[in-house]
């Protein structure tokens, strides 16, 4: 099996309803999938996070030429010599979700070869499904946050959650009055996390911490720069609540200062930043060694989705006990045409779970056709 073609697709949509958290806005979602083509007509699909002209920019004028006629199935091989290739330009960052997305398209295909869905690949027992936890309770709109919050969470548990996750960062007065609110309007027995998206300084960070700490926290996400693992340890050390981040960063190199240092409780690679399936279990092996549990960021499309799940499923566990361990992955709740729309069947998600899939490969049928619509110039 060689690789005959590969393309770089760039998709821009524009959303019905504009959402925001303490950093941005967005009135559009982007995404950037991959189509690696092998000289027998097989195909595989990755996707790359963040700004999709740029990373399909460096797929298709730099990196994607380079894995022509070499064998998808090399992973290991491909991934160090296009991270070589790289790394006088970016140890990080765009750079690293190009070679992200290359690297979840080789693994789909090479799952595909062996006629198993990746998870198994990977070499995780079989397994069903996996609890999710809602990521939503986003600002934005003329609409006061509680009203449209209280009826996200009913959407929230009418759907079977029993866990999600809310954004903070509006200062920490008014992040200790929402954060009440939406316990009040999920209850006491829903995991509420809160994502802070490196809003505040360490002071701020931990003044709030402590005005929420009564409500069951379950985690407090990226509260401070990513970075400063020195800052997290500050947080870390002013609050019981746990503490989670990691989206921002990439590789096992990246992650090793983070892991030494104790920084998380929860990290969060992605997989189509972090440096792809490759990279993603050597970080999980990594924060195993330090009792760190990590569980990837998921928010692109339905192909990312697929790379979390299956990653997730087979990431290494943590030597501890003969009790199972309680696993928890992001499933993203805001518009996004890429997530169902591309794709001839969604992922199967019932009762707050994702269930695996059991094709071959990542197990989602993508239908380019679909997203011609919203390929960007």
């Amino acid at each position: 099996m060689r690789v005959r073609k590969v393309d770089a697709c760039a998709l821009r949509g524009q959303l019905s309803q504009p959402f925001s958290f303490s950093q941005f806005s967005y009135d559009v979602r982007e995404a950037m999938l991959v189509r690696v083509t092998t000289e027998d007509g097989r195909v595989g699909w990755g996707e790359a996070y963040g700004p999709a002209v740029v990373t399909a920019a460096i797929v298709g004028d730099f990196l994607g030429p380079l894995l022509i006629g070499r064998d998808p199935r090399a992973v290991e091989s491909n991934w160090e010599m296009l991270y070589a290739r790289s790394l006088d330009y970016g140890q990080k960052g765009v750079m690293l979700a190009a070679i992200s997305a290359l690297d979840i398209a080789c693994w789909d295909l090479k799952a595909q070869d062996a006629g198993t869905p990746l998870y198994r690949l990977l070499g995780a027992p079989p397994v069903e499904s996996i609890q999710c936890y809602w990521t939503g309770f986003y600002f934005g709109g003329d609409e006061p946050l509680e009203r449209r919050w209280e009826r996200e969470a009913r959407d929230c548990l009418e759907q079977g959650f029993q866990a999600a996750k809310m954004k903070v960062g509006l200062g920490v007065a008014r992040d200790a009055e929402l954060v009440a609110a939406v316990r009040g309007f999920l209850g006491s027995e829903v995991k509420l996390s809160i994502d802070a998206n490196h809003a505040y300084m360490p002071t701020d960070a931990i003044e709030l911490a402590r005005r929420v700490e009564g409500l069951g926290i379950h985690w407090f996400e990226e509260p401070v720069s990513p970075l400063d693992p020195e800052a997290y340890l500050q947080v870390k050390s002013q609050t019981s609540i746990p503490i989670a981040g990691g989206e921002c960063e990439a590789t096992r190199f990246g992650f090793e200062r983070w892991f030494r240092l104790r920084a998380l409780d929860y990290a969060q690679p992605d997989l189509c930043a972090c440096g792809g399936i490759t990279e993603g279990i050597k970080i999980a092996t990594l924060g195993s060694l330090t009792g760190v549990h990590v569980t990837p960021h998921a928010w692109g499309t339905a192909i990312g989705q697929a790379a979390a799940l299956h990653f997730y499923a087979a990431r290494p566990r943590h030597p501890s006990t003969l009790v199972p361990e309680s696993k928890l992955i992001e499933c993203d709740r805001t518009e996004n045409p890429y997530r169902e729309d591309i794709i001839e069947q969604p992922m199967r998600l019932e009762n707050g779970r994702w269930y695996l899939p059991d094709s071959p490969g990542l197990g989602v049928r993508i239908r380019p056709k679909a997203f011609e619509p919203y390929l960007a110039d």
